[in-house]
């Protein structure tokens, strides 16, 4: 079984009510066990891997970027919710460059933008650049906005379902070159307070 769909059904047997407080903490939790997970062990998730990607979904995939000689860091594991397309790529959210506790506040906020509210393997965000520059409480977007070449995508995309989102956005697989995640972190503050 992969391992998001094993947390998944562990959390599912605890009495908590899914996208709360103390369902995160049970997430945050159980994800301190996972401390030296790879990013290879949840591709090899093979009913995720997807060759496209749909706006509004998240998805995890590697990349490898073709300015990376000039970058002063980049994730090579990104964690992206795409948001526009490009003819060469697409402008996504990579929810690596926040600490877990502000991703999970982001998502928060963007989850009023969903399709739907039954969070499901339907439904999508449905953000822009525009409404995001716009939209108070999403200020944290901004050191997270990213344009990937499609090129230089060298995966497939493993898709995550809302109802896994929770789960996802506390993974300890950022793969940042070129600084720590404590270093991006500050850095990423920085930008948008």
């Amino acid at each position: 079984m992969a391992l998001i769909d094993r947390l998944q059904r562990e959390l599912q047997r605890q009495p908590l009510a899914t996208n709360t407080k103390k369902a995160r903490k049970w997430i945050r939790d159980k994800v301190k066990e996972l401390e030296n997970l790879r990013p290879e062990l949840l591709m090899r998730d093979t009913k995720r891997k997807r060759n496209t990607f749909q706006l509004g979904k998240m998805y995890f995939f590697n990349y490898n970027p073709k300015w990376k000689d000039i970058l002063p860091f980049y994730d090579i594991f990104p964690l992206v919710i795409p948001i526009d397309f490009y003819s060469d790529g697409f402008l996504g959210l990579n929810l690596h460059y926040l600490s877990p506790t502000v991703r999970a506040k982001l998502l928060d906020k963007l989850s009023e933008y969903a399709t739907d509210n039954r969070f499901d393997e339907k439904t999508r965000l449905m953000v822009t650049y525009s409404m995001l520059k716009s939209a108070s409480g999403l200020e944290a977007f901004k050191p997270c906005l990213k344009r990937y070449l499609t090129k230089h995508v060298t995966s497939k995309f493993l898709m995550i379902d809302a109802t896994e989102w929770d789960i996802a956005i506390f993974l300890p697989v950022e793969s940042f070159i070129g600084a720590t995640k404590t270093k991006v972190y500050r850095d990423s503050t920085k930008k948008y307070q």
